[in-house]
């Protein structure tokens, strides 16, 4: 798992802007309260703001992410001092020690190649007996990809006035987009660009992932109110839960 391009201090002031809480939010929330999790890790945290309102008096939360901007950003916000953030990829989960562990939004996307299994490796490790992986990632037979790019749109941010422009390339043989983005933050007199690469797995490559490490798909749903996912294209998502260990 790399930064994905957001290692930058204006990406991650307008970061929230893109991806607010929501009923995701909601859904791991109740994940965490269902379990009754007392340790949490939060792997690809971002700017925190799912991560600090897992925080309950009791809990012990840990917020992993490999760039250092998104970490100042969460480790400021209100809630932060009851976090221990850590800048990094996975192999900075505590061994056996989580109730709980969560991908939120994209992050299981973009760790791709053989990076996706050592993460999936360390994650497996990280969790206690019984312990409860939950992550999303989307459905390949949907094809959100092709929704995804265009003309540069511009909007107004708290970092001023932004101008951006994406181009998308894929799937290749392993089911891995490309979109290139253009960030143009014209206050400040800057452009970013961003590459993110994302790859799409089937629930099936899903649940032989998982296997392999120990880890066992307990639900699949499709959206964030569980319904059951049942593999049709019109699915956007596919929402994991795994535990560890077998019957």
């Amino acid at each position: 798992m790399d930064d994905a391009g957001y290692d930058d201090d204006l990406l991650a002031k307008i970061y929230d802007e893109d991806n607010g809480d929501g009923p995701d939010h909601d859904y791991f929330r109740s994940m965490a309260d269902d379990l009754s999790a007392s340790s949490i890790t939060d792997l690809g945290c971002g700017t925190g703001i799912l991560t600090v309102t897992l925080a309950k008096k009791g809990r012990i939360i840990v917020g992993i992410d490999p760039a250092a901007a998104m970490l100042t950003h969460a480790a400021t916000r209100p809630g932060g001092d009851r976090v221990e953030w850590r800048r990094g990829t996975s192999e900075l989960i505590d061994r056996d020690a989580n109730d709980l562990i969560v991908m939120s939004g994209n992050v299981a996307m973009h760790i791709i190649d053989e990076a996706w299994r050592a993460t999936l490796l360390d994650i497996a490790q990280g969790l206690k007996a019984g312990g409860r992986l939950v992550f999303e990632t989307r459905n390949p037979r949907n094809e959100s990809w092709t929704a995804w790019g265009g003309p540069a749109e511009v909007r107004e941010t708290s970092a001023g006035t932004l101008r951006e422009s994406e181009s998308v390339s894929g799937p290749d043989a392993d089911g891995t987009v490309t979109m290139t983005t253009s960030h143009e933050f014209i206050g400040a007199g800057r452009t970013i660009e961003t590459t993110l690469r994302l790859r799409f797995r089937s629930a099936e490559t899903l649940q032989r992932d998982l296997h392999s490490v120990g880890l066992r798909i307990e639900n699949l749903w499709s959206d964030w109110h569980r319904s059951p996912f049942t593999g049709s294209a019109e699915e956007r998502l596919i929402v994991v839960e795994a535990s560890k260990g077998f019957d």
